[in-house]
């Protein structure tokens, strides 16, 4: 996982930043799913 961070428009707390990542590593979403769902980018 690349420890660069991408600032865009929005700029999401930590909080959540965590909970997608948690979701995706226990496998109840695709990365790609994460990114559609959220409309998140990297």
């Amino acid at each position: 996982m690349k420890s660069t961070t991408k600032r865009t428009q929005k700029d999401y707390s930590l909080a959540f930043k965590l909970s997608v990542v948690e979701q995706v590593e226990k496998g109840e979403m695709t990365y790609k799913q994460a990114q559609d769902k959220y409309g998140i980018q990297g």
